[in-house]
């Protein structure tokens, strides 16, 4: 197993666009006695191929553990709508908050590709843990 592949345990690839991403429990901003538990994800997007693609939106599906689920949609991510060179990554990390232990996301983003076509990426589905969500199965 390479690295990359131990650093991000979920991977998707939709063409020539692979998205790794690795959550981690936060829980110096999480709050579980009031019912809040806070994840990071580190998202890292991968163009394998031959012309630069942009990241124009994105969409995320947001299931906590009662099954309750939510749907973000928005430009970029994190503010930015990155342009991937062929061959390039672009790395970032943003947070999800859920009203129980567990949860999960996946989703997708929108593209352009330098001939102005467009087309979504997946991002693959990753599961939200936190330790109290351990104890709870035990």
């Amino acid at each position: 197993m390479s690295p990359i592949q131990a650093l991000f345990p979920y991977v998707a690839t939709t063409g020539a666009i692979t998205v790794r991403v690795q959550p981690t429990f936060a829980p110096e901003d999480s709050r579980p006695t009031d019912g809040v538990w806070v994840w990071r994800y580190h998202v890292r997007i991968e163009n394998h191929g031959d012309e630069p693609v942009q990241l124009l939106d994105r969409h995320w599906i947001i299931t906590d553990a009662h099954g309750r689920r939510a749907e973000v949609r928005g430009a970029g991510v994190v503010g930015e709508q990155p342009l991937i060179s062929p061959g390039g990554a672009h790395d970032y990390v943003s947070a999800c908050p859920l009203s129980t232990p567990s949860g999960t996301m996946e989703g997708s983003y929108g593209m352009v590709a330098a001939d102005g076509r467009r087309f979504r990426v997946a991002i693959p589905a990753f599961d939200l843990v936190s330790p109290d969500s351990r104890r709870r199965a035990n």
